[in-house]
This record gives C-alpha cells, structure tokens and sequence, in this order.
C-alpha cells in the first residue's frame, strides 16, 4: 500500500508523454490525496488561456482635420509662410522695401497668371467629372477680369508678351491633374484663389503703388463679397473630402506645398 510520510507541499513540474508537448505549469496544494492533485492538474490543464484584450490605438489627427480639408491646406500654407518669412530674415533682414516691381515683370505675370486661370476655369467648366460641377460659377473667376486689365494695356501702346516657363509649366500640370485626379486638382483649385485672395491684395496695393498711380485692376475686384464667395468653395469643397480616404487628403496636402511653389515663381516674374 503507497502511504505518503509528508503532505504534498508543491508539484513544481510535470511532464507528458512524447505525444504531447511539455508543460510547465506550478501547483500548490495542502492535501495528501494524490487523487485530488491528479484532479487540480487536469483542471489547468483543460482551462483555456486567458484572453488578453486588445487595446485600441487611436490615429493622431492632422492640424485642422476636424474642420476639413481646407483647414488642413490652411495650416500647410502657413507653415510654407513662416519658413519664407524666417528665410527672408536671414538672407535680406527682412526688409520689404527691398520688394520693388517693374512693369515688364508685372505684365509677365498677369499674362501667366491668366493662363493658369483660364486652364483652371476651363477644365471645371468642361469636364465630365461630377465631383467639378460643385465650383462651377463661383463669382471667384478671374480670367475674364485679367483679359480687360491685358486689354486696357495694349490700348496703351503696351505690348503684351507671352506666357513664360512658369506658367506654361503650372498650366501642363493643372492640364494633367484635372484628367487623373479631382482630389488633386481641386487642391490647386482652391489654393490658386486662396493665394490670390489673401497674399494678392498685398502684391495690388505695391504694384498699383508703385506702377500704376493707384489705378485698381479688374483683377483684384469680385462681384460681392470675396470672403463669402470662397467661403461657398471652401464648404463644397469640404463636403467633397469627406468621401476621401485618409491617403488621398495626405496627397492633397503635398499638392498644396507644389501649388504655393508654382504660384510663388509666377509672383517671382514681377521683380525680374
């Protein structure tokens, strides 16, 4: 007969036949009874492991996400900005003086300014794609401006040159954008009025200062009240973006850096 001169204190080990895989598993008992650890080995054994639960990871959202993709733009522009301004700051102290237009260079660039226009204006206007028809007649067009401001000047004797480099470069991309990508596109869209609207008063003010004895172009003048007028675009366009994946808004953020830079070396042509 099997007797036991000790309690049982600890089963530090057990191991299975070559059929099964070895486990390690430690057990502490207080009884005698073989048969009752025999018991408390098959319980953990037969008990399924515990479930670890899956903790949720949040994305980080993007400055003025919860907006819309407009804001999003917004903030990009603004830094595109701020990294200027710090650049000018070491390299011409910041000086806007030092800014001066000629007419020449400013006659360069309302004529490829125009071109990017009239290529924007026209391929919302004609295109099959659905996703145009919300910025169609918006009030913000400018082409139709620009042509009586090229007009007036050549009445003046002003010989009006063609586009250059960087307009037809701007105008190619647009052409190409607007056939592959609406949500691209739109983000030249928007940003070219934007631009214009909020950096191209400052350009009027110096230009008509300095060149045109404060005459006012119809380039700068809208029917109605201009921040309204983008405020329209800017809610279609926002509406527009929320059938947007998460990697088409990122596209469109990097196309809103491209925009500001082709736009930035159309605005160049005035001081060359």
């Amino acid at each position: 007969m099997l007797s036991m001169a000790k309690p049982i204190q600890q089963l530090s080990c057990f191991s299975f036949s070559p059929n099964h895989n070895s486990l390690l598993s430690k057990i502490s008992t207080t009884t005698n009874s073989p048969s009752q650890i025999r018991c408390c080995f098959a319980s953990s054994v037969n008990s399924p492991p515990p479930v670890l639960k899956k903790r949720n990871r949040y994305r980080k959202m993007y400055p003025g996400e919860s907006t819309g993709i407009t804001e999003e733009m917004r903030f990009v522009a603004m830094k595109l900005r701020n990294t200027k301004a710090q650049d000018r700051g070491e390299g011409e102290g910041g000086d806007s003086d030092t800014w001066q237009p000629s007419m020449e260079g400013f006659l360069n660039y309302l004529v490829d300014s125009k071109l990017v226009f009239d290529t924007v204006e026209r391929i919302v206007d004609e295109s099959e794609n659905v996703s145009y028809a919300y910025f169609r007649k918006t009030g913000l067009e400018r082409s139709e401006g620009l042509s009586k401001d090229l007009e007036g000047f050549k009445e003046q004797g002003i010989v009006i040159p063609n586009p250059s480099s960087p307009g037809l470069t701007y105008a190619e991309y647009l052409e190409e954008l607007g056939e592959r990508s609406a949500p691209l596109f739109l983000s030249h869209f928007y940003n070219i009025y934007f631009s214009h609207i909020s950096g191209g008063q400052v350009i009027a003010k110096q230009v008509s200062k300095s060149l045109l004895e404060g005459k006012e172009l119809e380039f700068y003048r809208w029917e109605g009240e201009v921040t309204e007028l983008l405020k329209g675009v800017r809610e279609n366009l926002n509406m527009l973006s929320e059938h947007w994946s998460r990697d088409e808004k990122n596209r469109c953020l990097k196309e809103t850096t491209k925009s500001f830079r082709h736009m930035g070396q159309i605005v160049r042509l005035i001081i060359l």
